[in-house]
């Protein structure tokens, strides 16, 4: 019997003094969880939504954070 393996994908904003946060695909959308916080901001519907929401929880006057893929 073999078992089916559950791949997630993870991406890693940087900002300019590091990493700001998270997003995470999961089966019903996007997890964005932001450097140092314990629970999640929200699940969204896209991967666009999910970078804007993030960029909203940042710093005023932040520059748009770099995202890559993990």
């Amino acid at each position: 019997m073999s078992q089916a393996t559950k791949t997630r994908t993870i991406w890693v904003a940087y900002g300019s003094s590091g990493v700001v946060g998270t997003i995470r695909k999961e089966a019903k959308g996007y997890t964005v969880t932001m450097a140092g916080a314990d629970t999640s901001t929200g699940e969204y519907p896209s991967m666009e939504v999910a970078k804007a929401a993030l960029f909203a929880q940042m710093r005023p006057g932040s520059d748009w954070p770099v995202f890559r893929e993990h």
